[in-house]
């Protein structure tokens, strides 16, 4: 699966995405194709979300800088972040000092395109790197951009998989950057295998697994599903700069104890105990809107770098050689643990008063008086004891400092001789 999800960023790569338009379909297609179950939906250009409004359409075709030599010096079709994001259409000569205003950069990142986007309000741009930019000479410079702004619509993924209750688990991610590996790819990848394999199992929660452009996508969904959200979903996760090798970051929920926060910062002590814990006071993705005030969900971010905190963050440098196949499944296996842990979380009960006879059921030896006893038996007499009924099984995998994983087989063979009970989820 290592190769898979990193091939799958490669094969994304090239689609230069916005936060509408066809580089969004393109992408969600070919997502679609690893899991046929998503459900790839419209918005229509104009629809009012809360404060917002779904913009027009945007589509590009082509734009370059040629300078007075006649040379191609910025190009869009090598490098999809040459063009500032939702550019309106321009084709004319000017000269440079009226080019200077349309230009962006990054001083401290000579060799660095940036990453700049104007969404909502009409201007045009090139972004370029620094050390090109300080070369440009006095003369006329030939501009074009090919794009256009029409009605359309602001297109999502959604998959909706059931399971044994209707309580959800929320997965969300978004579609709308240009290339960009680590903020961008990475968590569309993660998260479209991460549905391939709940799509595999048995599961007591039902998902709800959300493919958007960031920010105005979240809140035209939230627009379209707040009540069902509200009323169903117990955890979430907002998957973001999931893919490079470094260490793991975590944003909490803006409540910061929901079950999320504690399955999350559970995997992330026992599997990456070197993690990096922000405030939601660090926010800066989706959170923002599915923790607002009044939204209230339980949603959190497990991490590699986190945006806004590497500096190859929104610039060309956060290309496909930033991102590796050990980063993307790292991520992978984390999330998918907090998935396992909330699906396996319960409040267990003891069913005998004092200790159990263990070893009349063959669970411990019938000879006593050894000094330490086996892990697999301290485990098990660790459970029992904190099995009162008022701690989830999060709670006592924290306090016996053990993963909620490892006790999943013990759990089930308690049950199997009848020795504890698993009652419902209390969260």
């Amino acid at each position: 699966m290592k190769k898979d999800i990193y091939k799958l960023c490669e094969t994304l790569w090239p689609i230069n995405r916005s936060i509408t338009g066809e580089g969004v379909r393109k992408t969600l297609e070919i997502i679609k194709k690893i899991i046929p179950n998503l459900v790839i939906k419209e918005i229509p250009s104009g629809t009012k979300c809360f404060d917002w409004t779904v913009p027009y359409e945007w589509s590009i075709k082509d734009a370059y800088i040629i300078d007075p030599d006649g040379k191609k010096i910025v190009d869009f079709k090598e490098n999809n972040l040459h063009v500032l994001g939702y550019s309106t259409p321009v084709n004319k000569l000017i000269n440079l000092s009226k080019l200077e205003k349309h230009l962006y950069s990054l001083p401290d990142l000579p060799n660095a395109i940036p990453y700049v986007t104007s969404y909502y309000k009409k201007r045009w741009g090139f972004c370029i790197q620094d050390n090109v930019r300080k070369k440009l000479k006095k003369g006329l410079y030939r501009v074009l951009i090919d794009s256009s702004h029409k009605q359309g619509s602001l297109t999502y993924g959604e998959l909706i998989i059931p399971g044994e209750i209707k309580s959800e688990i929320f997965l969300s991610t978004y579609v709308c950057h240009p290339s960009m590996a680590n903020n961008e790819l990475s968590g569309p990848a993660v998260t479209t295998y991460l549905a391939k394999w709940i799509n595999t199992i048995k599961t007591r929660y039902s998902y709800r697994i959300i493919f958007i452009p960031e920010t105005i996508g979240s809140i035209c969904y939230l627009q379209k599903n707040l009540l069902q959200m509200q009323q169903n979903i117990i955890a979430g996760f907002n998957i973001t700069c999931v893919g490079d090798d470094n260490c793991f970051s975590f944003v909490p929920s803006r409540i910061e104890d929901s079950i999320a926060d504690r399955a999350a910062k559970h995997v992330l002590r026992f599997l990456h105990p070197d993690y990096v814990s922000y405030s939601f006071l660090d926010r800066g993705s989706d959170e923002r809107q599915y923790c607002s005030p009044g939204v209230d969900l339980p949603v959190v971010s497990i991490m590699r770098s986190k945006y806004r905190e590497y500096i190859e963050y929104h610039t060309s440098l956060d290309n496909l050689d930033f991102i590796s196949p050990e980063g993307l499944f790292g991520s992978f296996e984390a999330i998918q643990k907090a998935i396992l842990c909330l699906e396996n979380n319960c409040f267990p009960v003891a069913k005998q008063l004092c200790e159990p006879f263990l070893s009349k059921r063959n669970l411990r030896s019938s000879i006593g008086g050894e000094k330490t006893l086996r892990k697999d038996i301290a485990l098990m007499m660790d459970l029992l004891i904190y099995s009162d009924g008022n701690r989830d099984l999060i709670s006592i995998a924290e306090k016996i400092n053990c993963p909620l994983w490892e006790l999943i087989d013990v759990l089930e063979k308690l049950k199997k001789e009848n020795l504890i009970e698993l009652h419902e989820h209390k969260d």
